[in-house]
């Protein structure tokens, strides 16, 4: 069973938190989860004890909350957790809200029996916000496991390759835009040569398909907004976060391209309807598990 987001329509509070932060981030003229891979770590954000990675969308959410922070460190610790370990937030410090899956309705009685999952607001602290003499040590642990766990930039663009290219969407090279078209179902790209890096070419290539996603035979978004409309605006935002959570389980990070108009669209989009960012994560999610699914959980790998 996919886990929707919408159980989150009721957590306003916690909308209008990660809201308030996105838009003041956008007014300041950023893109707040706009981040190249972090060469000397593996990029994902993990648990800094235990290093399971967190799941969902909720990596798009913790990549807001590092540029919030101006961190370059991808761990995280939750209150409780923190204490246990001899931890404390730094006085001042602000936490990040995670969404934690919750099961309701199911039983171990019966296989058949699936139920359905809402979502609740969990408080996490980034690395760079805590303190205690016990941190030292679990940082650099956490720096030995990444760089055990590190793949080769051209192991991680190869698989890059391969995973977009098995997506059905035909990509033709050629010209001096990066579009889709909803209408041939059709990608576009400039020559590869055209892109500073490889791992620039493979995000760009990420946004697109991630616009992709929604046409009438998959997702089916609306996708006939006109620039400077609201429902093009919308669009643009699922391809934006989607790019950055694709990039995060791909491992070639996200580098796009920062539009003024795009954020003040977002801005207004956002202030008008603060619930909107839960349903715009939600797309994220569908869109990026129908391109490369998630691992599915094992008892070892419970979210954090």
């Amino acid at each position: 069973m996919l886990p929707s987001l919408d159980s989150l329509a009721k957590t306003v509070d916690t909308a209008a938190t990660l809201v308030a932060s996105l838009i003041n981030l956008m007014e300041r003229g950023t893109s707040p989860w706009r981040r190249t891979w972090d060469g000397p770590l593996s990029g994902h954000h993990v648990n800094l004890r235990s290093g399971r990675p967190y799941r969902g969308a909720n990596p798009v959410l913790l990549t807001l909350g590092m540029h919030l922070r101006a961190s370059r460190l991808p761990y995280w610790c939750g209150w409780s957790e923190a204490r246990a370990l001899g931890l404390a937030p730094r006085r001042g410090s602000k936490a990040v809200h995670v969404l934690q899956p919750m099961v309701h309705g199911s039983s171990d009685d019966d296989a058949t029996d699936r139920g359905w999952v809402s979502y609740r607001p969990m408080a996490v602290f980034n690395a760079v916000d805590l303190v205690g003499e016990a941190l030292p040590a679990l940082l650099e642990a956490r720096r030995a496991s990444d760089r055990t766990q590190r793949r080769p930039e051209p192991a991680r663009l190869a698989t890059a390759e391969a995973v977009l290219q098995r997506w059905p969407v035909p990509m033709c090279l050629g010209g001096s835009q990066a579009c889709y078209n909803p209408q041939a179902d059709r990608i576009m790209l400039p020559e590869r040569c055209a892109f500073h890096s490889a791992a620039a070419f493979y995000a760009t290539w990420a946004h697109e398909i991630i616009h992709s996603t929604g046409h009438v035979t998959r997702l089916n978004r609306d996708l006939a907004g006109c620039y400077g409309s609201p429902s093009y605006a919308r669009e643009e935002l699922v391809a934006e976060l989607g790019s950055v959570l694709l990039g995060d389980r791909l491992e070639i990070g996200s580098d796009l391209a920062n539009h003024a108009a795009y954020l003040a669209s977002w801005v207004a989009l956002l202030n008008d309807s603060p619930r909107l960012l839960l349903q715009v994560l939600s797309d994220v999610r569908r869109a990026v598990d129908l391109i490369a699914p998630e691992v599915p959980l094992t008892a070892e790998s419970e979210t954090p």
